[in-house]
């Protein structure tokens, strides 16, 4: 595990309020309590400052997984392994 795939889940263990070891790749609004509209706001602006990235609206709109975060941001040259 790199150190950015590291960042990028201790962000999505800290607005998701869930444990780092249960974030994973397959993670998304439908098997996440804690994952609702207000909570999807806070992680795309924090992953947008954490990476210092300016996401589009339509990847925002799309983004249906943790998987999808991985390659929006492969996207913008930060590779997650």
């Amino acid at each position: 595990m790199n150190e950015e795939r590291k960042r990028l889940f201790e962000l999505l263990s800290s607005i998701l309020n869930v444990s780092y070891e249960d974030v994973n790749e397959e993670m998304s609004p439908d098997n996440t309590p804690s994952w609702d509209s207000f909570n999807g706001l806070m992680l795309a602006a924090e992953l947008e400052k954490t990476f210092d990235v300016k996401f589009e609206m339509e990847e925002i709109i799309t983004t249906r997984n943790v998987g999808d975060i991985v390659r929006n941001l492969k996207g913008y040259g930060i590779e997650i392994e």
